[in-house]
């Protein structure tokens, strides 16, 4: 049986189109995105994914892959997935934030190491916060629930030239400030209780020189920047669900779901 050139590639278009929103999503997506898992692996939970869904998407438009509207339909389908997950990036951003104040703060800046996430150079204080959102988002389930609001976006926002508009860009631009000021909120409370110690400190070496206070100020800090790291974790913890809520909720505006 021969096949012309227009159904190999309309049957191509059922697989390529939604495999671009669905890959785009894993490359930003945390956990997935980061550079210990290899891209292979991407792009077989990528394509089995779309195996999927395949028989299940509403009919797809009448529009040439290799053309102009082809283009642009395939850059909102990237467009849809990396927003997708760069949502969730700001919310770890936020955490790392919070831990690079905290570190600065307790004298432990110069303690850094590799990030997975972003492979960047972090204090081991937000390490650690990462470390502890990454094993609450797995816990919570929030790749699988990320994936599901995808695999609905193709109900609700179906595959086309039409993708987020400005007004989602800039709430994502506006709910982007998050980022500042939820790792503030994070840090405030161990950064605060530190600032007040240090300026305790100024204040005694100042009365009495002869005390030499910057010699034990050091360790002092630390070992109470550490307790205060262990006393406020449950509240770091609940704090980064609530902004994990958050960003789902803006994910699923964005979706129309």
């Amino acid at each position: 049986m021969d096949f012309t050139e227009a159904q190999i590639l309309s049957q191509a278009a059922l697989f390529i189109w939604p495999l671009m929103r669905i890959g785009a999503m894993f490359v930003s997506v945390p956990l997935f995105s980061i550079k210990d898992v290899p891209a292979r692996v991407r792009l077989i939970v990528s394509v089995a994914i779309t195996l999927v869904i395949m028989p299940l998407l509403p009919p797809l438009p009448n529009i040439e892959m290799f053309s102009h509207e082809g283009f642009m339909m395939a850059v909102a389908q990237v467009m849809i997935g990396l927003t997708s997950g760069f949502i969730l990036q700001l919310v770890f951003a936020a955490v790392v934030f919070a831990g690079q104040s905290v570190a600065l703060s307790m004298g432990l800046g110069f303690s850094t190491m590799v990030d997975p996430q972003s492979g960047q150079q972090v204090p081991v204080v937000a390490q650690l916060y990462t470390i502890i959102t990454t094993l609450i988002f797995i816990s919570l389930d929030g790749h699988l629930l990320l994936i599901q609001m995808l695999l609905d976006s193709f109900k609700t926002l179906p595959i086309g030239v039409d993708a987020i508009g400005a007004n989602g860009i800039w709430s994502i631009l506006m709910w982007s400030s998050r980022m500042f000021a939820g790792g503030l909120l994070l840090a405030m409370p161990v950064v605060a209780s530190l600032l007040l110690v240090n300026i305790i400190f100024g204040v005694a070496a100042r009365a009495a020189p002869q005390l030499q206070i910057f010699s034990v100020g050091f360790p002092v800090t630390l070992m109470l920047g550490l307790l205060l790291v262990w006393k406020t974790l449950p509240d770091v913890m609940e704090q980064f669900s609530g902004m994990l809520t958050d960003g789902y909720d803006l994910i699923g505006q964005l979706l129309r779901l």
